[in-house]
């Protein structure tokens, strides 16, 4: 019996010291932290632009109606030029 307490306080000492660690490592500054909400709404606007990006060349891919591949070309065209505008 004094064997299994023994262990279980060692585990809970494990534990608590890797939470302990845990939330030494959320409270120092990270890169994550350290950006402007500007910054952080620049990266996911770009992050949903390329995403449409790349779904819309793989559908112009498989276009085969001419004025469908227009209409995604100038799509392509918009999604491009408004990443630029975020570079």
């Amino acid at each position: 019996m004094w064997q299994n307490e023994g262990m279980a306080r060692g585990w809970e000492s494990k534990d608590v010291e890797s939470q302990v660690a845990e939330n030494r490592a959320e409270k120092s500054p990270n890169e994550q932290s350290q950006k402007t909400q500007g910054q952080l709404n620049n990266e996911r606007e770009r992050q949903d632009l390329e995403l449409s990006k790349k779904r819309v060349l793989a559908d112009l891919e498989n276009a085969t109606n001419p004025n469908h591949r227009k209409s995604l070309e100038a799509a392509l065209a918009h999604l491009d030029g408004k990443l630029a505008s975020l570079k």
